[in-house]
């Protein structure tokens, strides 16, 4: 069992991170821990695990955590081994077996003889045969290092187990095998990532925000329900709000009208009685005072409704704040636009794909290239653009836009502001305040325009990149996105997705996101080896 109480964390810089953070994971629950970048969910995991203290409150957790992270930088000097903390009980197996038997080995192995055995079985379940565990980490792959701390799962056999992101890296053959993990497991789950197919298979999950915990009794798909009834209710209330304000604004209007008319009809009584003008002025500063009362309630009360639908506009979910509105391609459904035949491409006179490749893209297509880690997939992709001269067969492409997408959003160039970012695409062209207007929809307020976009997250040149193709106005013909959610939390990731479904193109991805494919209605796949 894990009970936070209490949970505050402060950075060095004495930012709050957040407060009053109450938690309770039960034996054997699997549970995912959700919530948008930034607001503490990897430090959090950190706290369990007892590599960061809390500000304040009390943890309790009742078993030794197996904690995998979601950056192993840290450990490339280390050995496979030293990394996984099984240096030391190998280390004294090896010493024992070669008659060193004394009680420093002894004690250091703690009756643990099946270690060697639990390390190979690890790393065959993970394909990870042949590793040597005394090569440093540094020398592996990303999703080599990935698949090197889910198998120290299977080897200390740990009663609690925090994952940050676990599915960075992995392709679809290698997810599979850890969700087959998660669905057999015992074992106490604690998982933060944004792989939504791996969250429907844990439940409760806990929203992390900077109001706290929420727990949502049921998997993602319960959650992204109840999230629905939420944002809906949310959406009537600003509606609702927006109408209150109308009204008010109308009565304030009128009013005023009103007092105005009856204080001219009152001056010109007053004049025809011939009253002095002493009188005269004491009446004028009473109407004036009256005026003034009046206006000042109208306002209150315009501003009292103005401060509440600001507050509830502020808490609508970010895609619901956004409008697409991309232009179709002006291309005919059908037309082929690129015909791949007989291609391989060649690294070091090494042909890169066993069979040549053969496949042609017709306008209005939603396309996934699969296959594992180092099958080509991106060099495929940049061999239809161009980029790359094939060794074989031929690419011919019709004359088309086409926008490339990567995971890193290189479409943006980190030497603009993200003001100056949205005119490079200004081509209508719009008036700067229309620009602005339109980065306000994509969650870029005032404070924003003028930072350069090196500084910005993943999601955010995501939203940007979004921005800047609807300032464009007229939609690209094919739209290439290469794994276009690593990097993204899930409301990003929803963002892309409803953007993505808006578009009326010819859409070409290449992701390990089974979940984001099915919510893009994908229809076709290019499949490597």
């Amino acid at each position: 069992m894990v009970i936070l109480q209490n949970i505050s964390y402060i950075h060095t810089d004495e930012d709050l991170l957040f407060d009053n953070i109450n938690l309770t994971i039960n034996k054997h629950d699997k549970t995912a821990l959700i919530g948008n970048n930034g607001v503490g969910k990897s430090t959090l995991l950190k706290i369990i695990a007892g590599i960061l203290k809390p500000s304040g409150g009390t943890v309790t957790v009742e078993s030794k955590p197996y904690y995998i992270p979601q950056l192993f930088g840290q450990f490339n000097e280390h050995s496979i081994a030293h990394a996984l903390k099984i240096k030391g009980k190998l280390n004294a197996l090896k010493e024992i077996l070669d008659g060193k038997i004394n009680e420093t080995n002894l004690t250091q192995l703690d009756d643990d003889w099946m270690i060697e055995e639990r390390c190979q079985e690890a790393l065959t379940y993970w394909k990870l045969d042949g590793l040597d565990l005394t090569q440093k980490l540094g020398t592996l792959s990303g999703g080599q290092k990935t698949k090197i701390f889910l198998a120290g799962m299977f080897i200390h056999q740990p009663e609690l187990i925090l994952m940050d992101e676990p599915g960075n890296h992995l392709d679809v053959q290698n997810r599979h095998l850890l969700n087959d993990f998660i669905r057999t497991t015992s074992s106490t789950l604690i998982v933060v990532s944004h792989d939504r197919k791996l969250l429907n298979m844990l439940h409760p999950v806990h929203e992390l925000s900077r109001q706290g915990i929420t727990v949502y009794g049921g998997n993602y798909n319960f959650y992204v329900a109840q999230k629905r009834i939420e944002s809906n209710a949310l959406n009537e209330n600003v509606h609702r709000k927006e109408n209150a304000l109308r009204k008010a604004r109308e009565m304030e209007r009128k009013t005023a009208e009103k007092k105005q008319k009856r204080d001219v009809r009152g001056r010109k009584k007053h004049q025809k009685e011939g009253l002095p003008a002493v009188v005269m002025n004491a009446l004028k500063n009473k109407s004036e005072k009256s005026t003034a009362r009046i206006k000042d309630i109208h306002a209150e009360k315009v501003g009292s409704i103005s401060r509440e639908l600001h507050q509830l506009r502020k808490e609508l979910p970010g895609v619901d704040k956004m409008k697409f509105d991309f232009n179709n391609s002006l291309l005919h459904r059908g037309k082929i636009l690129v015909h791949v035949k007989n291609v391989n491409v060649g690294y070091d006179r090494k042909l890169l794909w066993e069979q040549p490749v053969n496949f042609m893209i017709r306008s209005g297509e939603r396309i996934a290239v699969r296959g594992p880690n180092g099958s080509g997939k991106t060099t495929l992709i940049k061999t239809i653009l161009g980029e790359i001269e094939p060794q074989s067969g031929f690419v011919r492409r019709a004359d088309i836009k086409a926008v490339y997408i990567d995971q890193d959003y290189s479409l943006i160039d980190d030497q603009f502001t993200v003001l100056g970012q949205a005119q490079q695409f200004n081509s209508i062209p719009l008036q700067e305040h229309e620009i602005k207007a339109r980065l306000n929809r994509f969650l870029f307020p005032k404070d924003y325009w003028d930072k350069p976009c090196g500084v910005l997250s993943g999601g955010e040149k995501m939203r940007l990149m979004l921005c800047s193709l609807n300032i464009a106005n007229q939609a690209p013909d094919m739209i290439i996105l290469d794994e276009p959610t690593n990097n993204l939390d899930i409301q990003n990731m929803e963002i892309l997705t409803a953007a993505i479904s808006d578009y009326q193109g010819t859409l070409m991805v290449i992701s390990h996101d089974e979940y984001f494919l099915e919510q893009i209605n994908i229809k076709r796949t290019i499949d490597l080896t």
